[in-house]
């Protein structure tokens, strides 16, 4: 696991043992979210292999959904087949707005954006830089 554990209230136990092992690891989870994303018609789908480069993950996946509504529903479908696979801690942040929602599933990252929104932030420029040859596109 590569995040340090979030602050602990006092008379908690020091360490990440609160925290949930990840069930699968980061290929096969980079795996079933490209199949989830390729599935419900997600739009260019970037997956940068970030190993090394970054302390937060592994892998980032880029992709655009249609509009609010397909963003939506990528992201939910995405959470619920994460989930499925044993993927213990899956979190997501944007859905109630759905421009931009980031589904963290630990070692792999996913953003779904609203092509307008992803045009604005350009994260895959941020990133492009920092990503090893391996990285895939579809």
């Amino acid at each position: 696991m590569k995040r340090a554990p979030a602050a602990k209230t006092a008379g908690e136990a020091l360490g990440g043992a609160d925290r949930p092992a990840r069930g699968i690891d980061v290929d096969a989870a980079t795996q079933v979210v490209l199949t989830s994303l390729d599935d419900d018609k997600a739009e260019d789908i970037l997956a940068l292999d970030i190993r090394g480069k970054s302390s937060f993950a592994d892998m980032l996946i880029v992709a655009s959904g249609r509009s609010a509504r397909h963003v939506g529903a990528l992201a939910d479908h995405v959470m619920r087949k994460l989930k499925d696979a044993g993927v213990k801690d899956v979190r997501v942040e944007g859905l109630p707005q759905a421009d931009w929602v980031l589904v963290d599933a630990g070692d792999v990252v996913v953003h779904l954006f609203r092509p307008e929104v992803r045009a604005f932030y350009n994260i895959e420029k941020i990133w492009s830089g920092a990503a090893t040859p391996d990285s895939r596109q579809s």
